[in-house]
């Protein structure tokens, strides 16, 4: 395959399975000869993967005028908004791209037929179905944004997604659109191969006499992040959960899930800690028991706890977590795939998550894990089942997780999966409604600001 001009586009490039991706797949492409450039809104370098700040990638930061919310509502007008700005700068570039890779947010794909190029859309899961619609205001209020997805998903050349459980869900949602390939991310195995640096001040606070349960997650509500401590206050004194994960001071659903996950664990009656980011400007916003790291290693051991917290974790931070844990728990249902239950496995850690979603396609019951139901109880008893195993019993789980990730989740497969969606994406001519889509979503956008405001002021 000749090499290609090839563009990403990514709203926010910070710390996440959806960045993750995201980087997987520029390094993949570029891997394989292809030029890539990566433009997103907002990258911060204290908060990013180490590829997108070290000079791996071509990063572009495209600034736009619009705010991320009106006084903290009309979050997804704002994001729309932001979205096509984002867009129109990449249509506008002197660079003429054959492809352009998009994932997110629909609402960029028509703008970007301007670029001339054809779009692959990846699908991480339908943003219809994430988005409350409880209320009448809620429904009356998502109901052009809906729409506009609808329609502007069917705008993109291709579209693959992340797990057989999202394309059944893409299925039910738009079925008047083709059924998108399943295309699983992949894990960055070279990354997770480099020893943890024990000599970095940041790795020397996580220190624990006690066995590791590991839990990595955005701190999101929707990730359950409260089963696992609901899960390990059921289990003795002898475990210490460590919950690690994206925080970012600029996202108010990250500060408050923090504090209110500590408080969480301290009604339960669990002794806490939270270490703050090294490059933390916002300590303001952390817990009361948050500690700093020091500048030089500390040769005082700090005191064991039941669960420390760790937001906004580095890199070596997070190897040598992976490389000190018995378990790694991860609690969200219905989850579109979950890149951590394969980071666990390929450090051969077992793993213990819900029985829904992506992970019954990575994780499998008894060999590289346990799958159960979305209970603390359930979750106690199997997280016990890890801990309690026999160390011959435990590698042996622990080789096959790392096994599997290497053979259907390695960035070689993935680079082969994504290329022959391309090729085959390159055979068919672009279609040129550009201008339809760019009126549709222009009329779209002005209706539900009109509705909102309508419904919310008169």
């Amino acid at each position: 395959m000749q090499p290609l001009n090839i563009a990403i586009v990514h709203p926010n490039l910070g710390i996440g399975g959806a960045e993750r991706l995201v980087v997987d797949t520029a390094l993949a492409l570029q891997n394989r000869g292809h030029r890539v450039h990566i433009y997103t809104l907002h990258h911060d370098a204290a908060h990013s993967f180490s590829e997108t700040r070290d000079g791996t990638l071509d990063v572009r930061v495209v600034s736009s005028w619009f705010p991320s919310s009106v006084f903290g509502r009309m979050r997804i007008l704002c994001t729309t908004l932001q979205v096509q700005s984002l867009a129109r700068h990449v249509a506008a570039d002197h660079t003429q791209y054959d492809v352009v890779f998009v994932d997110i947010v629909s609402a960029a794909i028509p703008l970007l037929k301007y670029a001339q190029a054809h779009i692959l859309f990846y699908c991480h899961f339908p943003d219809l179905l994430l988005a409350p619609h409880e209320t009448r205001l809620q429904r009356v209020y998502r109901a052009p944004f809906d729409l506009l997805e609808r329609m502007t998903t069917g705008e993109a050349d291709r579209v693959v997604v992340n797990s057989r459980f999202t394309q059944e869900t893409f299925r039910r949602v738009f079925p008047t659109l083709p059924l998108p390939r399943v295309v699983h991310p992949a894990l960055n195995c070279t990354a997770y191969d480099t020893p943890p640096n024990i000599e970095d001040p940041a790795v020397h606070v996580l220190r624990s006499t006690r066995r590791v349960v590991l839990s990595i997650n955005r701190f999101e509500r929707k990730k359950a992040v409260a089963l696992a401590i609901d899960a390990v206050a059921r289990l003795p004194r002898d475990v210490c959960l460590v919950v690690a994960g994206g925080w970012d001071s600029l996202v108010p659903e990250n500060t408050e899930h923090l504090i209110e996950l500590n408080a969480h664990a301290r009604a339960l009656g669990l002794s806490t800690r939270t270490i703050a980011p090294r490059s933390s400007d916002a300590l303001a916003l952390l817990p009361p028991d948050h500690c700093r790291v020091p500048t030089f290693i500390d040769t005082n051991i700090l005191p064991d706890v039941d669960v420390l917290f760790v937001p906004s974790f580095t890199e070596n931070q997070r190897n040598y977590l992976l490389s000190v844990a018995r378990c790694v728990v991860y609690t969200p249902a219905n989850e579109h795939l979950g890149i951590v239950p394969l980071e666990a496995m390929y450090s051969r850690v077992p793993v213990v998550a819900a029985d829904s979603g992506g992970p019954r396609e990575t994780v499998v019951h008894a060999k590289s894990g346990y799958l159960c139901e979305h209970d603390a109880t359930d979750f106690a008893d199997a997280i016990s089942r890890v801990l309690a195993a026999p160390e011959t019993q435990w590698r042996e789980m622990g080789a096959y997780g790392r096994e599997r990730v290497v053979q259907h989740f390695s960035l070689d497969a993935y680079a082969q999966n994504i290329e022959a969606v391309i090729c085959d994406m390159l055979e068919t001519p672009t279609s040129v409604s550009a201008v339809m889509g760019i009126l549709l979503t222009l009329f779209i956008v002005c209706t539900s600001a009109t509705l909102y405001l309508c419904a919310t002021y008169l």
